[in-house]
C-alpha cells in the first residue's frame, strides 16, 4: 500500500473503505461501479470478471474490476449468493456541477437479509433478518426476526434457550444478529456462517431497542405493541432496527406493526418434525419435488405462495380459522369456472407487497411502476367475479353470507380496488419505459404539459423546423428558401444571391458564400435552443415527475399491503381448492376430542411420485380407548409411510386443507412430534444411536395428552436387549401421560412389544399386512389389526439382492436358532414385567428386589457371557456369521 501512487480519487476510496472493512465497496465511477485493491481481486474471482489494474505501468499497480452501474443486479445477487456483503457507493453531486472530485458516499449496504430486490429473492419465500438474546440471569430470551421485504416482523419470548434455537431452525434467517458475548449452542453451529456478533452497548441495550421500538412503530410505550413484559424480546427487536438503520440509511416506518407470536393459536411443529416430514425439504435437503410444499402449492402470486408456507410451518389450532378456511375452499371446489377465472386473473398479479415495499424504499424502477400497473388492473376484474358468484351461489351446504362463504365474504367487504392509483398509473406510465430513470421515456403524452411540449420537440424536432421553413416560404413567396444546419451556426435559412434583397426584414445574415446568403431568425434561433435543449431538459422533468409519483405512491402503502393481504388470502383458498380436485382430496372433519379416525388415507407426496393408481390406501384409527397403535412389519412394508401420513393428513387439516382421505375425522392436536429415520451428526460426534435418544428425550419431555407423535423403531440403534428395554420403557411412559396417555404411532421390529395389548388398556396391535407365496413374499401395504407373525428380514435381504449363499446360509442359521431357543425353553416371547411409569432419578420408589437368574447348563452360560460382552455395533457381516458359526460347531454342539 505504501507503494501505491496515491491520487485524489483513490484517496477518497480509500476513506470510505475504512467505515465498511467487511463489505466489497462499489464505487460509483461514469457509468460503472468499480472496486480496488483486495475488494476487486474477491469480487473478480467470485464474479468470474476481468481484473484489471490501474496505473498498471507504475511500480504498484492498483488491482481493479467493474460492472456496468445499470445492469449490477446479476453481479450483486452473486456476491450475496457468495456471503459477501456490498457497500453501495454512489455519486450525491451533479458531476457537471462538482468542482474538483465528485463528492460520494455510501447510500446503501446489500446484505443477504435485507434485500429487496427480486433478483436476490426466492418469489415464495420469506428472507428473514433475525435476532436472538439469551439472558442467563434472567433465564429469559427473545428472538425476532424480520422480512425487510415486506416489512413484516414478529418473534416470541421463552424461559428456555433451545426453543429459541428450535424457532431460529424453523425460520431459516439468512442472517443472524447475536450479542457478542454470547456463544452459539454447539448444536446449532451450522449458523455461524450466518452469525454477526454485535456489541451489546450499541445494538442490543434495553433503552435504547425500547427508543428505537417505540420511534419505528409509531407508539409511545411498549404496552401498545405487547412488549411491555417481555424485555428480551424489545431487546432483540431494537438490535433489528439499529442493524437496518445502519445498512439501509432509511427511515423504517414501512414495518408493520409488531406483534409477538401468539403459540396458543398454532399447531406447534419443531425443526425435526419438519424435517422428518418432509415439509419444506427432502431428508438429502432438496426443496421441490418430493416434498408437501410441492405437492400443495398451486398458487399463482408470490403473497399466496409466502402465505401457504406460513401456514404449512404453523398450522391452526383453533377451529374458526380451520372451519372458516374449509368453507372457502369447499366453495371454490364445487365452483370450477370461478376458481378458473380467478386463476387466470391471479396470474397476473405481480408482488404487491415487495413493490410497495421497493417504491416506499426508493428503490423502484420504471419497471416496478409498470408491474404495479397490470397488477391494478385486474382487481376490479376478480371483484367482479366474485360478486357474481355472489348472486348465483347456491351451495346449501356451505354457510355463507350473501351467497358467500363468511370468510370470502368477509375479504370481499373491504376489497379495494385501488382504482385511483390504478388511472393515475394508466395516465402517466409509458408502455414499455426504460429500466433507468435518468434516460427519459418514463411516462405518456398528455400527463404534464410542460413535458408534453419537450417530448414534441425531442421526437418531432425536425418536423417542427420543417414547419418553420414551410411558413417562412408561404409569408415571403420564396419558393427557393432552403434550411441548413451546422456546427458552427447551427440552423440557418439559406438564400440564393439573387434574391437576397427580398428576404424578410426580420432574416438577420449570418454568412455570405459565393452563390447565396444564410439568415438566421429569431423563431429559428428560439426554436434551436428549444431543440437543442429538449432532450436535456426532458429527462430532468422525467426524472423529478417520476420521484413525485413515487411519493405519491409511497404514501398510499397502506392500501396496496392490504390488497395484497387479501389477494394472498384468495390465491391461497384458490390453491388449496385446485390440489384438492387435483388429487382428489375430501374435506375432513375437525373437531376438538382425540379421535382420529382416517378412512383410505394415503400419503399425499408418495402419491404424487407413484400415482394414485399404485398407491394403497390405509385406514388409521386412533380413539379415547386405544391412542397407542404398535404397528409391526417387516423393513420396506411400508410402516413409516402410514405412520407419516396420519401426521401429514392432520397438518393438512389444521391448515384448512382438503386431505388425501375418502373420509378423515382429526381431533386437533396442539403439537406433532416424529421420530423416524435414522441419522447422525458426525462434526458434533453425535451417532445415530445418540441422535435417535435425544430426539425421543424431547418428545418425552415436551408431550402432552393433545399432541400427536410419531415414533419409528425406537432403540434398534442399540443392543437387541437395551433397545427393546428402551422401547418397552418409552411405551408405558406414553400410555401413562395426562388422562389416558398421548395419541402415537410406534413403529417397531421388536415383537415382543405386541404383548403389552394385554397389559395396557391403551395400545392396540396392527401391522402390515405380507403375503407369502412360492417362497417368496409380497408386500401388501395394507394396515391391519393384529401382530405380525415374525420381521421377514431374510426375506427382505434376498429381494436387496444379497447374494443366495448368504440368503441360504442366514435361514439355517435362523432355523438353528430357532430350534435351540426352543429346546432350551426360550422360544416364546417374554412375559411383560410389571408396567410402571418412567420416574425421573431421585424420584422413584424403592426398587424391588430382583428375581434370581434361572439356572443354565455352563457351555450355555459361557455363550451368553460371550454375547453379552460382544460389541455388535463393530462386527462386519462376515465376522458375525463366523461366531454363530463357531457357536453351532463347539459351545451349542455339547447338548
Amino acid at each position: 500500500m505504501s507503494n501505491i501512487k496515491m491520487t485524489p480519487m483513490l484517496e477518497q476510496y480509500l476513506r470510505i473503505k475504512q467505515d465498511y472493512p467487511d463489505a466489497l465497496l462499489f464505487y460509483r465511477m461514469g457509468d460503472f461501479y468499480e472496486l480496488f485493491l483486495e475488494d476487486a481481486e474477491i469480487a473478480a474471482r467470485d464474479l468470474q470478471i476481468a481484473l484489471t489494474s490501474r496505473n498498471p505501468n507504475a511500480e504498484a499497480p492498483v488491482p481493479m474490476c467493474g460492472v456496468p452501474y445499470h445492469s449490477c443486479d446479476p453481479y450483486l445477487a452473486k456476491l450475496l449468493e457468495c456471503g459477501h456483503n456490498v457497500a453501495i457507493c454512489d455519486q450525491v453531486e451533479d458531476p457537471k456541477l462538482a468542482k474538483g472530485l465528485v463528492k460520494r458516499e455510501v447510500t446503501r449496504v446489500l446484505t443477504p437479509g435485507t434485500v429487496v430486490e427480486d433478483a436476490n429473492l426466492a418469489a415464495k419465500a420469506h428472507n428473514y433478518l433475525a435476532a436472538i438474546l439469551w439472558d442467563a440471569k434472567a433465564a429469559a430470551g427473545g428472538l425476532a426476526w424480520v422480512d425487510f421485504s415486506t416489512g413484516e416482523w414478529t418473534g416470541i419470548q421463552s424461559s428456555r434457550e433451545e426453543e429459541l434455537w428450535q424457532w431460529m431452525q424453523k425460520t431459516d434467517p439468512r442472517e443472524i444478529l447475536i450479542p457478542r458475548e454470547q456463544a452459539v449452542p454447539k448444536r446449532y453451529a451450522d449458523f455461524e456462517p450466518r452469525i454477526h456478533p454485535l456489541p451489546v452497548p450499541s445494538f442490543f441495550d434495553l433503552p435504547g431497542a425500547r427508543r428505537r421500538v417505540c420511534e419505528a412503530q409509531g407508539v409511545a410505550d411498549l404496552e401498545a405493541l405487547d412488549l411491555a413484559d417481555k424485555p428480551q424480546l424489545a431487546q432483540a427487536c431494537g438490535a433489528i432496527l439499529a442493524y437496518l438503520r445502519q445498512t439501509q440509511k432509511h427511515d423504517l416506518t414501512h414495518l408493520a406493526p409488531f406483534r409477538p407470536l401468539n403459540l396458543a393459536r398454532h399447531l406447534l411443529l419443531d425443526e425435526v418434525t419438519e424435517r422428518n416430514l418432509e415439509l419444506f425439504r427432502r431428508l438429502d435437503g432438496g426443496r421441490g419435488r418430493g416434498t408437501l410444499w410441492h405437492v400443495l402449492d398451486r398458487t399463482m402470486t408470490p403473497m399466496g405462495g409466502r402465505l401457504l408456507a406460513e401456514r404449512l410451518q404453523r398450522p391452526w389450532k383453533e377451529l374458526g380459522p380451520i372451519q372458516g378456511t374449509q368453507e372457502a375452499v369447499a366453495f371454490l371446489v364445487d365452483n370450477e369456472p370461478l376458481r378458473q377465472d380467478l386463476r387466470t386473473r391471479l396470474d397476473s398479479v405481480y408482488d404487491l407487497e415487495r413493490l410497495s415495499t421497493r417504491i416506499f424504499l426508493n428503490r423502484a424502477n420504471p419497471k416496478d411502476f409498470l408491474a404495479l400497473r397490470n397488477s391494478l388492473s385486474v382487481l376490479p376484474q376478480m371483484e367482479e367475479l366474485l360478486e357474481q358468484a355472489r348472486t348465483s351461489g347456491d351451495e346449501a351446504d356451505i354457510p355463507e353470507q350473501d351467497g358467500l362463504p363468511r370468510m370470502i365474504a368477509q375479504m370481499l367487504k373491504g376489497w379495494d380496488n385501488l382504482a385511483d392509483w390504478a388511472g393515475l398509473l394508466q395516465k402517466a406510465l409509458a408502455d414499455n419505459p426504460p429500466h433507468l430513470i435518468t434516460e427519459g421515456g418514463l411516462f405518456r403524452y398528455g400527463y404534464e404539459p410542460e413535458l408534453d411540449e419537450l417530448m414534441d420537440l425531442t421526437e418531432h424536432g425536425e418536423a417542427r423546423v420543417n414547419d418553420l421553413l414551410e411558413e417562412e416560404k408561404s409569408t415571403s413567396g420564396l419558393e427557393r428558401l432552403r434550411l441548413g444546419f451546422n456546427k458552427v451556426f447551427g440552423y440557418y435559412f439559406e438564400v440564393p444571391k439573387s434574391l437576397a434583397d427580398k428576404v424578410p426584414y426580420h432574416f438577420t445574415r449570418k454568412q455570405t458564400l459565393v452563390n447565396c446568403e444564410r439568415y438566421i431568425t429569431p423563431q429559428l434561433k428560439e426554436l434551436e435552443e428549444k431543440l437543442l435543449s429538449a432532450s436535456d431538459k426532458r429527462k430532468a422533468l422525467e426524472y423529478r415527475l417520476f420521484n413525485e409519483l413515487r411519493e405519491r405512491l409511497a404514501q398510499a402503502r397502506h392500501r396496496f399491503m392490504d390488497m395484497a393481504g387479501r389477494v394472498a388470502a384468495l390465491d391461497y383458498w384458490q390453491g388449496l381448492a385446485e390440489a384438492a380436485v387435483q388429487h382428489n382430496w375430501s374435506r375432513p372433519e375437525v373437531h376438538e376430542g382425540l379421535d382420529i379416525e382416517i378412512v383410505s388415507g394415503r400419503h399425499p407426496v408418495v402419491e404424487a411420485m407413484q400415482g394414485d393408481t399404485n398407491y394403497i390406501p390405509n385406514d388409521v384409527r386412533v380413539g379415547e380407548d386405544k391412542r397407542l397403535l404398535v404397528i409391526t412389519g417387516p423393513n420396506m412394508a411400508g410402516k413409516s409411510t402410514v405412520l407419516r401420513q396420519a401426521a401429514i393428513i392432520t397438518i393438512m387439516a389444521q391448515m384448512g386443507s382438503f386431505v388425501p382421505a375418502r373420509t378423515a375425522r382429526i381431533g386437533m392436536a396442539d403439537r406433532i412430534f416424529s421420530r423416524v429415520g435414522a441419522s447422525d451428526n458426525l462434526a458434533q460426534g453425535q451417532s445415530t444411536f445418540m441422535v435417535e435418544m435425544m430426539e425421543t428425550a424431547r418428545i418425552l419431555r415436551q408431550a402432552g395428552r393433545r399432541s400427536l407423535v410419531i415414533l419409528d423403531e425406537i432403540g434398534r440403534g442399540t443392543s437387541t436387549f437395551d433397545g427393546l428395554a428402551l422401547a418397552w420403557a418409552v411405551v408405558e411412559e406414553l400410555c401413562a401421560r395426562g388422562k389416558g396417555g398421548v395419541r402415537t404411532l410406534f413403529a417397531t421390529h421388536y415383537h415382543e412389544l405386541t404383548v403389552l395389548e394385554s397389559k395396557l388398556p391403551q395400545v392396540a396391535n396392527f401391522n402390515i399386512a405380507v403375503k407369502e407365496y412360492k417362497g417368496d413374499i409380497v408386500f401388501l401395504r395394507r394396515l391391519v389389526p393384529g401382530p405380525s407373525d415374525r420381521s421377514y428380514g431374510i426375506e427382505v435381504a434376498r429381494l436387496a439382492g444379497v447374494p443366495r449363499s448368504v440368503v441360504g446360509r442366514a435361514k439355517d442359521i435362523l432355523h438353528e436358532l430357532e430350534r435351540r431357543a426352543k429346546e432350551n425353553g426360550n422360544g416364546r416371547h417374554p412375559a411383560a414385567p410389571e408396567v410402571q411409569s418412567v420416574l425421573l432419578p431421585g424420584f422413584g420408589a424403592s426398587q424391588p428386589e430382583p428375581a434370581p437368574e434361572p439356572s443354565m447348563p455352563p457351555h450355555v452360560a459361557e455363550v451368553m457371557d460371550e454375547l453379552e460382552n460382544l460389541d455388535v455395533n463393530s462386527l462386519t457381516p462376515i465376522e458375525a456369521l463366523n461366531v454363530l458359526h463357531r457357536w453351532k460347531t463347539t459351545g451349542l454342539n455339547k447338548d
